[in-house]
C-alpha cells in the first residue's frame, strides 16, 4: 500500500473500512462511488476494505465481486456480527499509517474525508471524528434521531466528562499505531466501540480532531435504537467504574511526531478544519 513520491520519500497511506451486514442491495453502488471519489480526489495511497459482519444475504459475494473489479478494494469476512469487532479486526492488522471507517450508506459527504485524515497523516493529531453537532455542519435528519443523538452526547459529557461533540457519527479515523495501543483496552464489539475509543483517547491525553460534516439521514437504517441505547448505557457505566479504579490509563500510547514536510502532495487541495485537544 505504501508508495513513494517523486522525491523517493515514502507516502503515508490510509485504509478505509466499510463495515457491512446484509447490505448486498447497496454495497456495489456505495463502494463504487467511494472508490471513484478517492481515485479522482484523494492525494494519498489508499485501500478500501469491506468488512462483512456475518451477513446472511449475498453481501459477501458482492464484496468479492468488488475486489475483482476495483484495484484498491479488499474484503474480509467475519463469522460474528458487530461493527466494533469488524473495525478492531481490520484496523489491528492494517499496514497503513492511518485507519478510518465510514458507513456503507455514505450519509457523510465525502468532501470531508481529506480534512478528516490530513491532521493524522501530518502527525498533528491522533484521532479524528466527523461531528454532526459542529456549528458548521449541515445535517438533515428527523427530530427523533436528532433528540437521541444530542441526549446521548449530553449523557457522555455529564457521566464521562467527554469533551468531543459527537461520539456516534460513522466517520472516524485514527493513527494506526495509536489504535494498536488502545485496542487491547477496548471491550465493546458493537456500537459502543466508537465511544469507548474516544473516551480512552481523551483520558490518555491524545489529541482529537473534529471536522464539520454534511450529513443526510439514511431512511433505510436498521439500527435497533432501543437496544443500542441500553447497550450504550451499560458501556458508560463500565467506563465510569474504570475511571474510578484508574484502569483507563495506558502506558504504551505512542507520541505524535509532526512531519517536517507538507502533508499534502503538490497540487492537492488545501484543507481547513478545527483542531481541538482534549485531555482529562
Amino acid at each position: 500500500m505504501n508508495e513513494q513520491n517523486a522525491g523517493g520519500a515514502r507516502q503515508r497511506s490510509v485504509e478505509i473500512v466499510v463495515p457491512v451486514y446484509n447490505e448486498a442491495h447497496v454495497l456495489a453502488d456505495s463502494v463504487g462511488r467511494l472508490h471513484a471519489y478517492l481515485e479522482s480526489s484523494f492525494p494519498f495511497p489508499f485501500t478500501i476494505t469491506v468488512a462483512d459482519n456475518a451477513s446472511t444475504d449475498a453481501t459477501w459475494q458482492a464484496a468479492l465481486d468488488l475486489t475483482q473489479r476495483l484495484p484498491h478494494v479488499h474484503a474480509v469476512h467475519l463469522d460474528a456480527k458487530g461493527r466494533g469487532r469488524a473495525l478492531k479486526h481490520v484496523w489491528s492488522r492494517s499496514e497503513a499509517d492511518v485507519v478510518a471507517y465510514m458507513d456503507v450508506d455514505l450519509s457523510t459527504g465525502l468532501e470531508g474525508f481529506l480534512p478528516l485524515v490530513a491532521p493524522l497523516l501530518s502527525g498533528h493529531s491522533d484521532v479524528a471524528i466527523g461531528s454532526r453537532l459542529h456549528r458548521q455542519s449541515a445535517v438533515r435528519r428527523g427530530a427523533k434521531r436528532e433528540f437521541i443523538s444530542r441526549s446521548y452526547n449530553l449523557l457522555l459529557k455529564a457521566g464521562l466528562a467527554a469533551r468531543f461533540s459527537d461520539a456516534q457519527c460513522g466517520f472516524k479515523a485514527v493513527r494506526t499505531e495509536v489504535f494498536r495501543a488502545l485496542a487491547p483496552h477496548i471491550e465493546d464489539t458493537a456500537w459502543f466501540f466508537d465511544t469507548e475509543l474516544l473516551v480512552l483517547a481523551q483520558r490518555n491525553k491524545l489529541r482529537i480532531h473534529e471536522v464539520p460534516v454534511d450529513w443526510i439521514d439514511d431512511p433505510d437504517s436498521r439500527v435497533d435504537i432501543v437496544r443500542t441505547a441500553l447497550d450504550d448505557l451499560k458501556g458508560m457505566r463500565r467506563m465510569f467504574r474504570q475511571s474510578i479504579t484508574g484502569r483507563a490509563r495506558i502506558a504504551a500510547v505512542p507520541h505524535r511526531t509532526r512531519t517536517t514536510s507538507p502533508v499534502l502532495p503538490a497540487g492537492a487541495p488545501a484543507t481547513s478544519a478545527e483542531h481541538l485537544e482534549y485531555a482529562s
